[in-house]
């Protein structure tokens, strides 16, 4: 006959294993806490620049050219990508495009984070070159890219796909133009209709006041 109260303490201890044997729910990663490794610098192309304001892009136009390469300065040191195995690359809006808009607020909670959410590209992580041997990409930015301010930044990514380092262009921005939903022949065609319009009327102007001179 088992003792009493041994029906009670093998549940008990069960919940007692569990509990030590539980492993906690990883925490969401902080931008804070990643380095900052990556040196990241985004082009656009010569000519597309207005002079004093931002550089403006068209979207589903014109294209990004992204570089990046390891951070030399960064307080990590030179074993800084040791774990590096990929780099993906977002479009991230600016402060000003976030004023009043919390669909776009940025927040150091990267699983919070939604200035950054659109993702760009993703290559595998190539070493630590600099110069020629930077790792490039180019992007060509997609038509539902709204009409906004941004910045690139690049998340070097570990073997588990976590971020383990970061870069961005930030404080140098960009502005991209937005597609308007209008195609350039409608403008066209409403530009011409408009003159046709206008010298129509100045035609039966014309004509009514010839009328009224007889």
């Amino acid at each position: 006959m088992a003792p009493p109260g041994a029906a009670l303490q093998l549940p008990l201890l069960l919940l007692v294993l569990g509990a030590c044997c539980a492993r906690p729910a990883a925490a969401a990663p902080l931008l804070s806490a990643l380095g900052r490794t990556l040196v990241v610098e985004a082009s656009p192309k010569a000519g597309q620049a207005i002079p004093v304001k931002l550089p403006v892009l068209h979207a589903g136009e014109d294209t990004i050219t992204v570089t990046w390469y390891l951070n030399a300065s960064s307080p990590a040191g030179a074993d800084a990508d040791a774990g590096y195995r990929a780099v993906k690359v977002t479009l991230c809006y600016a402060p000003a495009s976030q004023v009043d808009r919390g669909w776009r607020k940025a927040s150091d909670d990267l699983s919070k984070d939604k200035a950054c959410q659109r993702e760009i590209g993703e290559r595998p992580y190539a070493g630590a070159g600099t110069g020629a041997g930077a790792a490039t990409l180019q992007y060509v930015v997609a038509r539902d890219v709204p009409t906004a301010s941004y910045y690139v930044r690049a998340y070097a990514l570990g073997a588990s796909g976590a971020p383990l380092g970061y870069g961005q262009t930030a404080p140098a921005y960009f502005h991209v133009a937005g597609v308007t939903g209008i195609h350039a022949s409608l403008r066209v065609a409403a530009a011409v209709f408009s003159a046709f319009s206008l010298a129509a009327l100045a035609f039966f102007l014309a004509v009514e006041k010839r009328r009224k001179d007889m």
